[in-house]
């Protein structure tokens, strides 16, 4: 009961409400990329990012700092790699072309990372622990994401909106979503510290 207080006290803040605004924009981008809308998915995923860097300047700037805020900022991009990359999976896996068959499971790294994340940020807050904020680490890999996505829908192949007019090599496409991928791995291992030390100060402190 104490944790669910720490979480509801204060909680009605601006960031907050962006971030249920990113949360409910998931489905949106989820039904248009579906029927093939990619024009208006790729604005739903340009807006969620803009919203996504708004909302921390605000908390900052006015104050509107809060537990539930510290959780709900990091689950809404969590959400949203997870959602991206499940849609791109399949839809690189459905390729016809064998490289980017090939690629497509290069997506369930960001799939596999941030399920993980999610599922050990429940459990330390069911635990009455705080889940780690997003470090320097952290940041850099959700901007390079998003801007590697945002790259993919403008020009990549199978689901670039403009791809009729230019389209990425495929090297170049694999690349991309590699060093993102590879900046994933390495924001994720930067949380394991902060992990540790909570761990020890709860249950090995003396």
């Amino acid at each position: 009961m104490d944790s669910i207080k720490r979480y509801l006290t204060g909680w009605k803040t601006i960031p907050n409400f962006i971030s249920f605004f990113r949360i409910l924009l998931i489905p949106v981008f989820g039904v248009l990329f579906h029927k093939g809308e990619l024009v208006w998915a790729l604005i739903v995923i340009v807006v969620s990012g803009l919203t996504d860097f708004v909302d921390g300047k605000i908390a900052r700037k006015f104050n509107q700092i809060s537990e539930l805020g510290k959780m709900l900022d990091p689950l809404a991009d969590k959400l949203t790699q997870i959602t991206l990359a499940i849609l791109l999976f399949l839809e690189f896996n459905a390729s016809t072309d064998k490289v980017m068959h090939a690629f497509s499971y290069v997506f369930l790294i960001f799939l596999v990372k941030e399920a993980v994340m999610t599922v050990f940020a429940v459990i330390m807050i069911i635990l009455g622990m705080v889940p780690s904020a997003a470090e320097i680490y952290g940041k850099v890999a959700t901007f390079v994401f998003y801007g590697v996505m945002v790259a993919l829908f403008l020009f990549g192949p199978e689901v670039g909106v403009f791809a009729s007019a230019f389209t990425l090599p495929n090297i170049v496409c694999i690349v991309l979503v590699s060093i993102s991928a590879v900046l994933t791995i390495v924001a994720f291992v930067s949380y394991i510290p902060d992990v540790v030390r909570q761990v020890k100060e709860k249950y090995l402190k003396k």
